[in-house]
């Protein structure tokens, strides 16, 4: 399968399932200020994996992932703690970039995925 050189996954934590339909954003730092590039939802494994071509050719930068928790959590009974998470992370070499958010109502966590 191909997939866009950055992905995201996102598992509730609290539930052991994705977090489905949940708004992400993709940020490029350029200058100084951050350049809106693309915005993607995620589907029923609560993965992004289309939101570039996967042929596309990116920048050794840095770039964020918004995160609409708010949205998410106003489907379920839950209320959301954090209303986003943010998370900034360096593109340095050429391999694959997949970037995991771990959530629960009152606490998120991520790292380099595969």
């Amino acid at each position: 399968m191909s997939k866009s050189p950055i992905t995201s996954h996102i598992l509730d934590t609290s539930t052991g399932k994705p977090a489905v339909n949940v708004a992400v954003e993709l940020y490029k730092l350029v200058d100084n200020e951050w350049l809106f590039l693309t915005k993607a939802n995620t589907d029923d494994d609560g993965r992004i994996t289309d939101w570039l071509a996967p042929d596309t050719l990116i920048d050794f930068a840095t770039y964020k992932l918004v995160f609409d928790l708010d949205s998410y959590y106003s489907n379920t009974t839950t209320a959301a703690f954090y209303p986003e998470a943010q998370i900034t992370f360096r593109l340095q070499d050429t391999k694959h970039h997949h970037i995991p958010l771990l959530l629960s109502p009152f606490g998120f966590s991520t790292y380099r995925g595969s």
